[in-house]
This record gives C-alpha cells, structure tokens and sequence, in this order.
C-alpha cells in the first residue's frame, strides 16, 4: 500500500513539474547572441488573453542578421521576417491560413543566452500585443 501511495505522490509531483514554465536564462549580450536559427517549441498568449501552443521556425534571411520565421499555431500557419540588432529580434508577420488570411502584425523579441526568446507579438486592429516565449529544441 505505501508503494501505491509513494507512485501516486510521485506522480502527482512530477504533473505538477510539468505544468511550471522553465525559467529562462538571462538576456544574451548584445555583443555576444546566440545563433537563434532552428526550431522551438512556442507558448504565447494572444491579445485577448488566450493561451496557445505551437511551433517556431527560423532560417537564415538573404543579408546578415535577416531572419524568415514560421509560426505553426492551433491550426493557423504564419510567417513573417525579422531582422537581429544586439539581443532583440523585430518581426513582421502575416497569416497564410484561409480563415484568417487577413491577420498581420509585428513582434519584438529578446534573445537569452540560452537561445530562448521571448516577448510580444501584436495583431494589427487589436489594441495591445500577445506574448510568446519561444524554447529551442534540442539539435
């Protein structure tokens, strides 16, 4: 009986451990970022407050510190460019998906020194942005 009731306490503390958002790692030096090209794993919270998930991806641009970026979010594809000055990432987005096709926006991003990268994604017509923070997948 004590082993069920240890695999249950167990169980219930590594859920909650699931549940808590990693801690990022400090703002990278603007003189020393991180390479931000791959693939992340994305949580966010739209401007209405809505909690989603979904994925990030970044490849290299045509000039230095250019950026293409995808967003592959509950269903909806978005892509956008962006460009790097010290740790922060600006972008321009819009919506590819049919439903929304109509939807663009901007975001502003910082880079940790860890890779991670977080901060807020507007929609263009809504009053205030969204927030992301973007985790890298490991290579």
């Amino acid at each position: 009986m004590k082993r069920i009731y240890i695999l249950f306490l167990l169980l219930a503390i590594g859920l909650s451990a699931c549940r808590t958002p990693a801690k990022l790692g400090a703002d990278a030096p603007a003189d020393n970022v991180p390479n931000i090209i791959g693939s992340y794993a994305l949580n966010g919270f739209d401007p209405s407050g809505e909690e989603y998930g979904g994925t990030l991806s970044i490849t290299a641009g045509e000039k230095a510190n250019e950026y293409k970026l995808q967003w592959l979010i509950t269903g909806a594809v978005h892509i956008g460019a962006g460009s790097l000055e010290g740790n922060q990432l600006t972008v321009t987005w819009h919506s590819l998906s049919e439903t929304d096709a109509s939807l663009t926006g901007s975001g502003s991003y910082t880079v940790t020194v860890n890779g991670e990268l977080y901060g807020t994604r507007s929609v263009d017509g809504m009053e205030k942005p969204g927030t992301e923070t973007a985790y890298p997948n490991p290579k």
